[in-house]
């Protein structure tokens, strides 16, 4: 059965990389800790995702999550509804190297809406790595928790 939850989970994820979903759906929590030590959640879109092993999502250099990662990389991943919670509990990076930009590089993005190319500097992936999880679907009340 945990399997099963986990699959079914991944399977979520996926389907809300890259702006698929739009709307409300396809978001993720993001928490870090702050400067005075607290945890900071804020949500992104989800740009790519391998299931529930890692996610990535875009940002601007100018925002303070490298800052964060840098000082502490434990995160934790919350996607919600009121259907499922999946719980993702790890370590994030912030990268900025160009061969992690072109993967994450949508085309929508050339949009110009925020960066002006994957060469941008600004642009900044944040990759979220699990090491544990809680998965929980309400519409059956199947339930997961492990680690990676």
């Amino acid at each position: 059965m945990s399997q099963e939850v986990v699959k079914r989970a991944e399977e979520l994820i996926n389907s809300m990389t890259e702006y698929k979903l739009g709307g409300m759906e396809g978001y993720a929590a993001l928490s870090l800790i702050d400067d005075n030590g607290y945890p900071s959640a804020t949500t992104f879109c989800i740009t790519k995702a391998d299931g529930i092993n890692w996610l990535t999502f875009n940002t601007a250099t100018d925002r303070p999550y490298a800052e964060r990662i840098s000082k502490n990389n434990k995160a934790c991943v919350c996607i919600n509804s009121g259907a499922y919670t999946i719980n993702l509990v790890g370590t994030a990076e912030a990268l900025t190297d160009m061969k992690t930009k072109k993967e994450n590089w949508l085309p929508m993005f050339n949009e110009g809406v925020h960066w002006s190319g994957v060469d941008d500097p600004s642009l900044l992936i944040l990759r979220f790595t699990t090491e544990r999880y809680t998965i929980t679907f309400a519409d059956d009340g199947s339930y997961a928790a492990g680690n990676l």
